[in-house]
């Protein structure tokens, strides 16, 4: 009696963890491929999963079938049987045919996968990827552009990715299309992804991506949006952003003394133009260029000027231990409204 609460307690959280695991969001999910690497590494999932859920039946049948037929019945000692050369042929035999089974496809896609060799082609798309303490940078080299926290991406063709951190290990994962792999500080890893068109059309052309190594207090909330368009609205937004060479002056006063504030405060930090002539050290925060197109503040919040206005104000309360905390003078309600303002304006034209 006294073990029935803890079977009653173990019942519990056995309970909550089913529950629990059914919990998230679609967008989020690697069992919804939707490209040619996920849709491969969703096959080894289900493939290793029949695998193991077949073996559990197999030696459950059999602990069942024996359990009955061979139940003690008296008080006589069963005659005693040492080796069988037929059986453990059988039970060596089964799991090395298993692991071939799993290993073939397992290998040939790996190879598959780490396959970059057309990479350096000329008509190859490569987005160098930068991870920060708690942001994504992404440049497109062949185009001379930058941008943040947004990667854009044609679909149904190859996108390769050089990835490199800039402090700390992390890891770059878009659960829905393919990965993930880590970012180092010391050496460039090199992986492709491919969007599917119909699928991005059923996401809304939206997808997110997560850091996937644990790499201090807002590791949960490294996130970075992914716009994965067909190559005519890629090559237009491409064009558009080619042609940001400056800040334009905005149209409202309001945005037009936020602007200036922004020159004071934050420009030492902040781009707000594409060029990718500045060095890797002199990225210290997010490229804004294209702010005001963005789906999100500081990855995390709505895109709303209110959420703007409080991620300036605060980004410690959202973002603990950020590298935006503590870089600027303190300003006041009418500052940071004019600063929002301004930034929300920060729109690339298609």
């Amino acid at each position: 009696m006294k073990r029935l609460p803890k079977w009653r307690l173990m019942s519990l959280f056995t309970i909550l963890a089913l529950v629990l695991s059914g919990c998230g969001e679609p967008y989020l999910s690697a069992l919804k491929p939707a490209g040619e690497v996920a849709d491969m590494q969703y096959y080894l999932m289900k493939l290793s999963t029949l695998i193991m859920v077949g073996v559990i039946l197999v030696v459950l049948i059999i602990f069942v079938l024996v359990f009955i037929r061979f139940r003690r019945k008296d008080d006589k000692i069963p005659k005693q049987v040492e080796g069988s050369h037929t059986l453990e042929i059988i039970w060596t035999a089964i799991p090395i045919l298993l692991l071939l089974i799993l290993a073939v496809p397992t290998v040939a896609t790996t190879f598959k996968l780490a396959d970059v060799s057309k990479m350096d082609s000329k008509n190859a798309l490569v987005v160098n990827v930068r991870s920060h303490l708690y942001w994504w940078d992404f440049e497109y080299p062949k185009q001379g552009i930058v941008t943040s926290q947004e990667l854009v991406v044609p679909t149904n063709e190859k996108v390769y990715f050089n990835l490199k951190s800039m402090d700390i290990k992390h890891a770059f994962w878009i659960p829905a299309v393919g990965g993930k792999m880590d970012t180092n500080t010391d050496n460039i890893n090199k992986f492709w992804l491919e969007f599917d068109d119909k699928r991005a059309n059923e996401a809304g052309n939206l997808f997110y991506g997560k850091c996937a190594e644990l790499c201090g207090p807002s590791h949960a909330l490294m996130d970075f949006k992914v716009k994965a368009i067909n190559r005519d609205k890629f090559d237009s937004w491409v064009t558009a952003m080619k042609n940001v060479k400056t800040p334009e002056k905005p149209d409202s006063a309001l945005a037009q003394q936020g602007q200036e504030i922004f020159n004071k405060s934050c420009i030492g930090c902040h781009a707000v133009t594409p060029a990718n002539k500045m060095p890797d050290t002199a990225r210290l925060a997010p490229n804004l260029t294209d702010f005001g197109d963005r789906s999100r503040v500081a990855g995390i919040l709505p895109h709303t000027k209110e959420d703007l206005k409080n991620w300036i104000k605060n980004p410690e309360a959202y973002k603990p231990a950020n590298q935006m905390t503590g870089k600027y003078g303190q300003l006041t309600d009418d500052q940071i409204n004019a600063v929002a303002e301004y930034l929300m304006s920060l729109k690339v034209q298609q």
